[in-house]
């Protein structure tokens, strides 16, 4: 009786090591470091390394370590004063085709970088870093979705030999006919391309009025939000920055945190910048419905037809270059932007076609009552006007900026155009000081209460305590060794979730000791005692954790920010605990007490 066969000892002792291998890069801590990511995206490989090493060291830099991680290089510094240093020289180096950010990266031997291995990822209020609030513009995402439906409405129409007027006011489309004839086709050919928008008749019985339902506009606003969010973690990652968290708050806010990074000011820029482009062909007769002109960036202004050739969210690559010497965006285009140029390029051959540069900024207005409101200016311009001169398809290059301009716009159009312009509401530096002073308290908090429970445990429960501390370490490690491979980052709350789950783990080795004293009082044997305290003990184990576990994952699932990082420890806590208590000491009790025979146990 209470015996486990052999392979089970291993497995949970293989357990055991896995755990302790996978959190062991966690006791190195972190330094000082330069990310350095190529402005196109591309990779780097060990040259780039090497030659970064000899920049630094001709200027008398001796890096602590310097390495490639995900084609990037990562430089670490034994010094602030280095790592400032350095990042300057290699500002003035590599500022043609790198990006460098300021960061922290984990102090891990060769090794244990060899293995794939990383420590936690800490949030900003253990690490420090960068913090932004932005603000997604829901009244622009559904503007440019009632725009596309105005574009396709009128293709559509043209296309069945209606000749109509589409005019965008607001909120609602409205499409004005020649008679009352055209009136009922023209309702039908909308709904075809929509059956979920509301199509109302106007006053003079030649027009509808179409607008958007309320799903359809919640629906709209929700895709805002997440491509938004898709397009800021590609901007970011282009950047070189390690770590970052992109995540949805309330309603039309996004939080982006950047832990380990220490300057701002180009982040902030690539944050919130809208800059993408739409091609169109010159209206070089004038007679085009629709048709707008719009003004010249260092060019002329013209006269562009209201059809959109591509626009920004359908170029799904863009790297500098130069044309002729000048500043270039090499662009390609998706399989359905491509179709469409092609189509374009073979029906307007020797005829001129113009890339109109779009930016969306938010400038403070005071209001008469003396508060401060936003407006939102949005600006086009025409950066270049070329003649078709052949059929092209989907690769194409665009000039009329400046280098700088050119590698922004790159980097934008790259990472992926924002569904709709976002503006900074709040933005804060947290410093690596203050960081390092919570991982302290928050450390000294799982030290004391880790101890009041070992000195309880062993005093009260003698060997069987010792044994349940070993448990509670075990499960210690386990906790890191999870947030370490699913690379959840650790908060002060989430410091405050394993202080809680180590009380938690002690309760299910209280509630199963207490359950063989009950046992031996009743005057059972000793092996009949500690099976029927486990047996016993198991449903209220298991009851208690699993509504726990519904709890942490409500919180998880409505939390914002903290409460997730709460959630996400308690969570993991939770199963570590049961297997530790409930499995972990089981096999350590069967192989010290099991098989033998006892006349009393030290608990």
């Amino acid at each position: 009786m209470n015996r486990y066969p052999a392979w089970l000892n291993v497995l949970v002792l293989v357990i055991l090591m896995l755990g302790i291998l996978i959190a062991m890069p966690n006791i190195y801590g972190s330094s000082n470091a330069i990310q350095i990511a190529h402005r196109d995206g591309d990779l780097f490989d060990e040259a780039r390394v090497l030659r970064v090493t000899e920049v630094l060291e001709e200027e008398s830099i001796t890096p602590e370590a310097a390495y490639l991680k995900e084609g990037r290089v990562v430089v670490r510094f034994e010094s602030e004063s280095d790592q400032k240093r350095a990042a300057d020289l290699l500002k003035e180096r590599f500022d043609t085709d790198s990006n460098i950010a300021i960061t922290l990266a984990p102090k891990l031997p060769d090794w244990v970088r060899g293995l794939g291995l990383n420590p936690m990822s800490l949030g900003l209020d253990l690490r420090g870093g960068v913090y932004v609030l932005l603000e997604v513009d829901m009244d622009s995402a559904v503007a440019s979705r009632l725009a596309a439906y105005q574009q396709d409405f009128d293709t559509r129409l043209r296309a069945e030999r209606i000749r109509p007027l589409v005019e965008l006011d607001g909120s609602q489309i409205t499409v004005r006919l020649r008679s009352a004839e055209d009136v009922e086709r023209a309702r039908e050919i909308i709904r075809e391309a929509d059956s979920g928008v509301l199509i109302l008749d106007g006053a003079d019985g030649r027009s509808l009025r179409v607008r958007m339902n309320e799903i359809q506009i919640k629906a709209r606003q929700d895709f805002a939000i997440e491509q938004n969010m898709t397009t800021l973690r590609n901007r970011v990652d282009q950047l070189g920055v390690a770590e970052p968290l992109v995540q949805r708050q309330g309603v039309n806010r996004i939080v982006v945190q950047l832990p380990g990074v220490q300057d701002p000011n180009e982040l902030d820029k690539i944050l919130t910048a809208t800059a993408t482009l739409e091609l169109r062909m010159v209206d070089t007769t004038g007679d085009s419905p629709g048709s707008r002109r719009y003004p010249g960036k260092g060019v002329p202004g013209q006269l562009l037809k209201r059809e959109v050739i591509v626009s920004g969210d359908q170029i799904i690559d863009a790297s500098t270059g130069f044309d002729e010497g000048q500043p270039a965006v090499n662009i390609r285009l998706d399989s359905a932007g491509g179709e469409r140029m092609l189509a374009n390029t073979k029906a307007n051959l020797r005829k001129p076609m113009s890339t109109v540069f779009i930016e969306t900024r938010r400038e403070p207005i005071t209001l008469p009552d003396g508060t401060t409101s936003f407006r939102v200016i949005k600006t086009e311009e025409i950066i270049n006007t070329a003649t078709i001169q052949g059929v092209f398809k989907d690769s194409f290059r665009t000039t009329g900026l400046s280098m700088s301009e050119a590698r922004e716009l790159a980097l934008l159009l790259r990472a992926g155009a924002l569904a709709a312009p976002v503006f900074k509401v709040e933005d804060r530096t947290i410093g690596p000081t203050l960081g390092k002073e919570n991982i302290a308290r928050g450390f000294e908090a799982v030290q004391i209460g880790f101890l009041a429970v070992i000195v309880f445990m062993a005093i009260y429960y003698r060997g069987f305590g010792m044994i349940a501390n070993l448990a509670l370490f075990s499960n210690l490690i386990f906790i890191v060794a999870l947030l370490s491979l699913l690379q959840a980052s650790l908060t002060l709350p989430g410091i405050a979730g394993i202080v809680l789950t180590v009380g938690m783990a002690v309760d299910a080795n209280v509630l199963i000791f207490e359950r063989i004293r009950e046992e031996l009082s009743a005057g059972e044997t000793v092996q009949k005692s500690i099976d029927a305290g486990y047996e016993k003990a198991f449903s209220s184990i298991a009851d208690a954790n699993v509504t726990t576990l519904i709890a942490a994952i409500v919180l998880f699932a409505f939390g914002t920010g903290p409460i997730k990082g709460f959630a996400v420890t308690l969570s993991l806590g939770i199963m570590t605990s049961m297997f530790t208590a409930i499995v972990g000491t089981r096999t350590v009790v069967n192989l010290i007490f099991g098989g033998r025979r006892l006349e009393k146990l030290s608990i």
